[in-house]
């Protein structure tokens, strides 16, 4: 689709006046964007994540929110709370960090499992209720959590239940010195996102998320997602496989990533490019293959490569 494609192209190239050499990651952080899941990116600091989020909203013209986690954050704390008017001496709700248009939540993993629950019902139906009372949220609503993979004291692992909400997990790694370099080069004057300004505004990005449910998705391609997925729930390597929502997540990001990319329909390719992604926080290794050093990204790979793939006159239109 040509309109997504253009849409997506100045979005990636506004961005990657920021953050540098990472365009495959701003793809499928786009793509989860327009289909209107949340991304958890795994890595250490220093590395962009608050940056990339931020000049994400910035080039979008979206409001933008940031919840430092800290072991004492209280679930009050995201999600608002009723306070007392002393003038009408009535309680009026006052809206926490949550309600806005793109959330970061920074290192989710050392608040309390209670203050990450409060995000739940937010990442997953889109509304929170207080006191009885439900308030809805903003549209679009995406959220981008980090956490720090290498740090483990004073930090509360996600329960799967949490991470189930995240369409996809990403890891953005250190940048190539050539990248680095350039990175060091554009910071000399002043920061890039000082200048950075945006090229999109809500109602094009809404336009486009209602774009990328017409890209069509042929039979063959979800029997393909399924197998995949079902693959995972009976691995020799895994304890826990991935559920329904994992087959989810990549069906509405292989549409987003092929409209990003022109075209109006899904193909394979989409679908094995976003599965380790989609499907590597959601599984669970047995405390054997851990020992053996496997990794769930590993398991993902090997499974993409025994699952037949669907051939071009197989494919039936849903």
């Amino acid at each position: 689709m040509p309109e997504i494609d253009f849409f997506g192209e100045k979005l990636k190239r506004n961005i990657a006046k920021v953050i540098v050499g990472k365009e495959e990651i701003i793809e499928k952080a786009l793509a989860v964007l327009l289909s209107g899941g949340h991304v958890l990116i795994n890595d250490v600091p220093g590395v962009g994540k608050t940056v990339f989020a931020r000049s994400l909203a910035v080039s979008l013209g979206l409001d933008f929110r940031r919840i430092q986690c800290t072991p004492d954050l209280l679930p009050s704390d995201v999600t608002g709370l009723n306070v007392l008017d002393i003038k009408s001496n009535e309680f009026i709700f006052k809206k926490g960090p949550v309600f806005t248009e793109v959330l970061l939540v920074d290192e989710i993993n050392r608040t309390t499992p209670r203050t990450q629950s409060a995000l739940l019902e937010a990442m997953g139906e889109r509304q929170v209720t207080i006191d009885g009372k439900t308030f809805f949220m903003a549209r679009p609503f995406f959220v981008m959590a980090t956490q720090n993979p290498v740090e483990f004291e004073g930090t509360f692992p996600l329960p799967e239940a949490q991470l189930d909400r995240f369409s996809i997990s990403l890891s953005m790694g250190y940048p190539d010195e050539e990248y680095e370099v350039a990175l060091l080069k554009g910071m000399l004057l002043e920061h890039p996102l000082e200048s950075l300004k945006a090229v999109s505004s809500r109602d094009e990005l809404l336009n486009i998320m209602k774009r990328v449910k017409e890209t069509k998705v042929e039979r063959s391609i979800l029997e393909y997602v399924v197998a995949i997925v079902s693959k995972t729930r009976n691995h020799r390597d895994l304890s826990l496989g991935s559920s329904p929502r994992g087959s989810i997540a990549i069906v509405d990001a292989a549409r987003a990533l092929a409209g990003l990319r022109g075209r109006g329909f899904v193909i394979p390719d989409d679908v094995k490019e976003i599965a380790p992604e989609a499907l590597s926080h959601r599984i669970m290794l047995k405390p054997e293959a851990r020992l053996m050093r496997r990794k769930a990204r590993d398991v993902v790979e090997e499974i993409l490569q025994t699952v037949p793939v669907p051939l071009e006159n197989e494919r039936i239109e849903v």
